[in-house]
């Protein structure tokens, strides 16, 4: 690349494919020891999806939820549940209903660099917030 056409770009960091599923297994397996089925959504940084997955059981519109907590958490860059309540619904009326303030959402932070976001939804806010945890601590990511 030209040293002209560098002045116009940056280097950045990527949650791959393979760091979501190793995430997602991990989120997989804290859910299944808690006896709690889970929606589990991954986005990379600009809240694109890269692993779902929603355990038998698990509530079917708690997958909305779930893909909604992660996407918040990597725009927002912190944990959803630290969004102003006061600007819930604004929030949900000025991104079609994409953001949320509802627990279970973190932003994948590795290195310093926010790198995307885990919604995990179905069970109450506090089971969301282990299992969405869980699947930090695998990846090494900031908890």
């Amino acid at each position: 690349m030209s040293t002209e056409k560098a002045a116009f770009t940056r280097p950045a960091a990527r949650l791959t494919h393979a760091g979501a599923l190793v995430a997602l297994t991990a989120a997989v397996a804290k859910a299944e020891a808690m006896g709690v089925p889970q929606n589990i959504s991954i986005v990379d940084e600009g809240g694109n999806l890269l692993a779902f997955v929603r355990m038998d059981g698990a509530k079917l519109l708690s997958r909305e939820t779930s893909l909604s907590k992660a996407i918040s958490a990597a725009s927002h860059r912190q944990p959803t549940s630290r969004l102003d309540p006061a600007l819930e619904l604004k929030l949900a009326i000025a991104a079609g209903g994409r953001l949320t303030n509802l627990e279970g959402g973190f932003p994948i932070i590795l290195d310093g660099v926010c790198v995307g976001g885990i919604g995990v939804g179905s069970g109450k806010g506090s089971e969301d917030v282990e299992v969405a945890k869980a699947a930090l601590a695998a990846i090494g990511a900031e908890v």
